[in-house]
């Protein structure tokens, strides 16, 4: 967890432990994951980036640069987190890239419809999900231009 005032560059949102380790241990592999922040549910991502419930008192202005997004989670799933993102203005901006097993044409096409950035299906083998991430990290890291 970052420090209290510390710049926020990743958001990632995924309640499976283990995809969460990969994609964290990836990111650091390229030194992409010093700011980063790991919620386990679409809940808590509402909370964090709104300044609600636990993160109430959180400096809202300190928006993540990327958010990757699960859609299967508990409490909140990952189309209702993106639907609250894009339709708040002070969060609209914020790329948001759907990282999720789901191959299923609805899940695919009602994330772009409510205006997810990226849709990444889930590698299944080791290698290929550890060079996906570092891909995704370096490009929204280092080449995307955010307009936040």
């Amino acid at each position: 967890m970052l420090a209290e005032n510390s710049e926020v560059e990743i958001l990632l949102v995924e309640d499976n432990m283990n995809d969460a380790e990969l994609t964290i241990r990836a990111l650091r592999k390229n030194k992409l994951a010093n700011n980063l922040i790991h919620l386990k549910d679409g809940a808590s991502a509402i909370d964090f980036l709104f300044g609600k419930g636990e993160f109430e008192g959180r400096n809202i202005n300190n928006m993540p640069k990327v958010i990757l997004l699960d859609l299967k989670m508990p409490k909140i799933d990952g189309l209702e987190v993106l639907r609250n993102i894009k339709l708040n203005d002070s969060t609209k901006r914020i790329p948001i890239v759907i990282l999720t097993s789901s191959k299923e044409s609805p899940d695919i096409e009602k994330a772009y419809q409510l205006g997810a950035n990226s849709y990444i299906v889930k590698p299944v083998d080791f290698d290929g999900f550890m060079k996906g991430i570092s891909d995704l990290g370096f490009y929204w890291m280092l080449l995307n231009q955010n307009p936040i």
